[in-house]
């Protein structure tokens, strides 16, 4: 991968963050996104993309929270504060998202 095809990931990973931040559940949330297919493979594969990126950042909160004697669910929860956006695509494209939501609600 090019830093040309990085750069164009990264736009358009902030590009539906931006669209779901207004409306999660906008029909048009994944449209007119120039080389999604190409860069992701399609929506699956941008929505995989966002469950990495929310999966790194969740096992940082878990350590940091382990580290400051918090519990799982705070740190979730703190995430999920943080990146209301991003958890809500997950939400409603990812079953997997409810998943790993479940397991650590449940730690």
């Amino acid at each position: 991968m090019t830093w040309t095809d990085q750069h164009q990931r990264t736009e358009i990973v902030h590009t539906v963050l931006a669209r779901a931040a207004l409306d999660p559940a906008d029909p048009e949330l994944f449209a007119g996104l120039p080389e999604l297919d190409r860069l992701f493979g399609g929506v699956d594969g941008l929505v995989r993309a966002l469950a990495y990126r929310w999966n790194n950042h969740l096992h940082a909160k878990l350590e940091q929270a382990e580290f400051e004697g918090n519990t799982a669910v705070e740190a979730y929860l703190e995430l999920a504060a943080e990146q209301p956006a991003l958890r809500a695509i997950l939400d409603t494209y990812q079953p997997l998202g409810r998943t790993i939501r479940s397991h650590v609600l449940a730690r």
